[in-house]
């Protein structure tokens, strides 16, 4: 059986753990070439596990050379970019706005805001060059609501769902299509050093009573990647167990 992904290529960003790892896995499992982009070098381990179809680049995604080196790489390695999956983020400094340190904020906002905009900056055109795209960005229930020190998160992941819809205006009749997911809070190496007491309250408030697994993201990435959502843009598809609907 063909599978779902098969003749793309894509770009999947933060793919050296996590739900990176989680969707390079599955898109590769699913026919698609893919350029596994990460700043922890951990990309290689994964690029070599999956073998024949998968290259890893080393990418700082706030740095405009990084990325555009990254969809050159795409484009001169696999021939053109299908999708890309704008995935990498960190959570940054915990503190009350009032409080909160400015590096830490201008990191934050670097890393989750400026670089989906880079991506989507260098990758429109390659995407443009062959009739269009889909372009993936993850963002966060955090968009929708608030939790109190993590204002340099909320506000980046605000930021990344009106930065995909705005983009989804922009080339929705030049065959780019632009989404988000909005994940909860997801078991990954960035949720592990959070409070306890933050996770079991997430938990709480959630109708599921439980965090996701890494994998329950990819599969949504591979939808929206597949042409199976082609009617599906501008949108931020929430994932979150039920978190935000009470």
């Amino acid at each position: 059986m063909a599978g779902r992904l098969d003749g793309k290529v894509a770009i999947i960003t933060g793919a050296g753990s996590g739900m990176g790892e989680a969707t390079a896995e599955l898109f590769h499992r699913e026919g698609a070439k893919v350029v596994l982009a990460d700043i922890s070098g951990q990309q290689e381990d994964v690029a070599k596990r999956l073998g024949d179809g998968a290259v890893a680049i080393h990418t700082d995604v706030s740095k405009a050379a990084d990325v555009q080196a990254m969809v050159d790489t795409a484009v001169t390695t696999f021939g053109k970019l299908d999708v890309l999956y704008n995935n990498a983020g960190i959570d940054g400094h915990l503190a009350l706005t009032g409080d909160y340190p400015e590096d830490a904020w201008n990191q934050v906002i670097a890393v989750n805001l400026t670089g989906p905009f880079l991506g989507m900056r260098y990758g429109i055109p390659a995407m443009l060059k062959t009739g269009g795209g889909s372009i993936i960005s993850t963002a966060s229930m955090a968009a929708h609501v608030a939790f109190p020190n993590m204002p340099a998160y909320c506000a980046s992941k605000g930021g990344v769902l009106m930065l995909t819809k705005n983009a989804a205006a922009e080339y929705a009749q030049q065959g780019i299509r632009v989404n988000a997911i909005l994940p909860g809070v997801i078991g990954t190496g960035m949720t592990k050093h959070l409070p306890a007491d933050f996770i079991q309250n997430v938990k709480n408030a959630t109708p599921q009573g439980r965090i996701a697994d890494a994998s329950e993201i990819a599969t949504v990435a591979l939808f929206l990647a597949s042409d199976e959502s082609s009617f599906i843009t501008g949108q931020g598809i929430v994932v979150d167990g039920g978190y935000t609907t009470v």
